[in-house]
């Protein structure tokens, strides 16, 4: 698979085979791969707490909210959760330049994850009470974003951008999920 097939297949995953959990050993790769992705003046201040299957990935889940486009799914449901998360951690008083290698390292995991035909799903709507409670956050640290993992279970497609200009992504009724994206002749304003 070329580079460009990698990106069109990593798109965010919200259903997991749940009977096939993902390791803590998966978590550490998946970990190594962002470690090894560039860092703001290489100064590698993100921090990660891998929470493999078991009570904490259960008791993670309802603090997480997913899919806020689709008003009427409410899942993932029983059987399609994810088998794992990663919460990436900053200093609570980081630079701005950490926000920056927080995406990176989000979508480095996310591409890594895509490789090996798991899902991912980046996630910044959680409780930031009960989540950093539970996973027993250091001081001094706060947890960015959060991402759902597991073994992709559903379809994810790119479509083209709607007429009327709507972003919002669908589902069709086999449970595909669209996601549209703007036309790149609608991107780029200039070539010199």
């Amino acid at each position: 698979m070329d580079f460009k097939e990698l990106v069109e297949a990593a798109r965010t995953c919200r259903r997991f085979e749940e009977d096939k959990p993902l390791s803590m050993a998966d978590l550490d790769w998946l970990t190594e791969c962002a470690r090894l992705a560039p860092s703001a003046r290489n100064a590698q201040e993100l921090r990660f707490i891998l929470v493999g299957p078991g009570e904490t990935c259960r008791k993670l889940f309802p603090l997480t909210r997913w899919a806020g486009a689709l008003k009427d799914w409410g899942g993932p449901h029983p059987g399609e959760r994810p088998t794992a998360f990663i919460a990436v951690l900053m200093p609570e008083n980081g630079k701005e330049l950490l926000c920056y290698d927080t995406g990176i390292a989000c979508q480095t995991i996310q591409l890594a994850a895509a490789s090996r035909g798991w899902g991912c799903c980046i996630i910044q709507s959680f409780d930031h009470k009960a989540a950093p409670e539970l996973l027993d956050v250091p001081e001094g640290m706060k947890i960015a974003l959060v991402l759902g993992l597991g073994v992709a279970k559903e379809k994810r497609r790119i479509a083209p951008m709607p007429a009327d200009g709507s972003f919002g992504y669908w589902r069709d009724e086999q449970g595909v999920h669209y996601v549209p994206k703007r036309a790149l002749d609608d991107l780029v304003l200039k070539r010199f």
